[in-house]
């Protein structure tokens, strides 16, 4: 990776591990050598005790649980704040917006630093900043200093998806991964379905002030625990700063522009160095998604989670106005059978794939990164479209409680769907860019956060002129078409990664 740094020091570039295109296997090396790296491997990932590492998990689900917290609390605020400010929710919404760009930025910026100085410092940087946020945002009285204190709040908050799965890659093997990433999922992504509602009811019977407060308080909360039981997880010798170490940046002039000055003491032996800020591009992990095998992924995802977005978002203009709903606490309690159905779907499907990648790999003798794949594919063609289908037949056709009971079920088995599908993608792409797994993370959340932001723009409107069904039935076939460019990364994606190297890992170091 290339590495920019201030005006009075030279770019460095610290090279990545030699890919591996098509080698996931060790047994073409010497026997003893090949035994003697996997006991170094597997040592690697009992730094910590089973109880460490659910402390590790805890954290980092909170972390990631708070980001989206940020967000989808706000939503159902937005009447109210509109009425305390006599502005209109249009401008309201620019806080959304807002949050949503900056998200996507801070993502990229944390993971860049996480990988460079590690993921403890990161988290102790980005938890202030989202209680400073967090309190200026409550205590906001125009709708500018809204707008940015919603900034401050949201990048504050951005980095705990990202970060936090790269901690997991960090602490736990190719074999626990997905279960570990289901666990972190079923909560990052209960933050949609249930903010709306604690943000709605909190708003509508107290203040959406309260909303904000209590987020400070879980963030001064967070940054406690985290300060005292997490670790630093990084593996050896993995962060940017150890490389430059390990590369030999030993001249004074060097190592006091990349690493921190650093001082000799009387008997004339080196002192510890000093912390020094080092620029990075945030933007430069933006190039990993030239890899096929990765946009196939982010592709697919990106239409799956848009499909959560369609029945989530709008859940007050479809199921609200067709079944007569229009107290913000009762329309966020309908987010709830969907945050029930990630909590289900995600810890599921990260099992799952987990004995598809054991037993494929004791079948083969080798591994296959695209077998966990499998896991996701019963949701994505089936699942996820036909509760599109489903919900949007129930709204047209069936009215009062039947309807009601029918639209809450579907939502049960869409959120189930969307955390099915999604969770073993992103412990895919984990394993196949292990070293750079914060990285790729953030480069593919941010990519989908942006266009399901753009698209999230698009389904009121769309709604209101062609209907919730034919809506519906878009989003439905082009999660199909997106099935077929899935299933195509699964049958070839050892050749696909062979069209473009982006530092692929293998099974050594996975």
């Amino acid at each position: 990776m290339t590495v920019p740094t201030s005006e009075h020091v030279e770019t460095t570039t610290v090279e990545p591990d030699p890919p591996v295109q098509e080698q996931f296997t060790i047994a073409d090396e010497d026997p003893e050598a090949a035994h003697e790296q996997e006991r170094a491997h597997a040592a690697v990932y009992k730094r910590f005790s089973d109880s460490q590492k659910r402390v590790i998990l805890g954290l980092v689900s909170f972390a990631g649980l708070t980001q989206m917290f940020v967000s989808g609390s706000f939503i159902t605020s937005i009447p109210a704040v509109a009425r305390e400010f006599d502005s209109t929710p249009a401008v309201i919404n620019l806080a959304v917006s807002a949050s949503i760009i900056t998200g996507a930025f801070g993502m990229l910026v944390f993971s860049t630093y996480s990988a460079w100085y590690g993921r403890r410092p990161i988290f102790l940087t980005m938890l202030p900043i989202l209680i400073l946020g967090s309190i200026g945002t409550a205590v906001a009285h125009s709708v500018p200093t809204l707008v940015a204190w919603r900034i401050v709040q949201a990048f504050g908050a951005s980095g705990g998806f990202s970060v936090g799965a790269g901690v997991i890659a960090d602490v736990f093997p190719l074999e626990q991964r997905g279960r570990a990433t289901g666990i972190f999922f079923s909560f990052a992504f209960l933050g949609p379905a249930l903010a709306p509602f604690v943000g709605g009811a909190v708003a509508h019977y107290a203040s959406w002030r309260i909303m904000q407060l209590s987020i400070g308080a879980a963030s001064l909360l967070a940054l406690i625990l985290f300060a005292i039981f997490f670790p630093e997880t990084s593996q050896p010798h993995s962060r940017g700063i150890d490389k430059l170490r390990a590369e030999g940046h030993s001249t004074s002039e060097e190592r006091s522009s990349l690493l921190g000055e650093h001082t000799v003491d009387e008997d004339g032996l080196e002192k510890k160095e000093k912390f020094k800020w080092v620029w990075l591009n945030p933007f430069g992990f933006l190039g990993l998604l030239r890899s096929p095998n990765v946009m196939a992924v982010v592709v697919c995802a990106t239409v799956v989670l848009m499909a959560e977005h369609l029945l989530l978002n709008p859940l007050a203009y479809t199921l609200g106005a067709r079944y007569g709903i229009d107290n913000e606490g009762l329309i966020g309690l309908c987010f709830l059978p969907a945050g029930i159905g990630n909590i289900i779907g995600a810890p599921l499907a990260g099992r799952i794939s987990d004995m598809i990648i054991i037993r494929a790999r004791a079948k083969r003798g080798t591994w296959v990164p695209e077998d966990r794949l499998r896991a996701s594919v019963p949701a994505i063609a089936a699942l996820v479209p036909a509760s599109l289908l489903a919900f949007g037949l129930t709204i047209k056709f069936i009215p009062g409680t039947p309807g009601l009971i029918i639209c809450l079920m579907l939502l049960f088995v869409q959120g189930v769907g969307s955390d099915y599908a999604l969770t073993p993608m992103s412990a895919y792409l984990v394993d196949i860019l292990h070293s750079q797994s914060a990285q790729i993370t953030a480069a593919s959340a941010c990519v989908r956060q942006l266009l399901v932001g753009i698209a999230t723009s698009v389904f009121i409107p769309l709604i209101e002129r062609i209907g919730v069904w034919w809506t519906n039935a878009i989003l439905a076939g082009l999660i199909w078409c997106s099935l077929a460019l899935f299933l195509a990364t699964i049958r070839y994606g050892d050749r696909m990664r062979a069209w473009v190297d982006v530092g692929y890992s293998d099974a050594s170091n996975n």
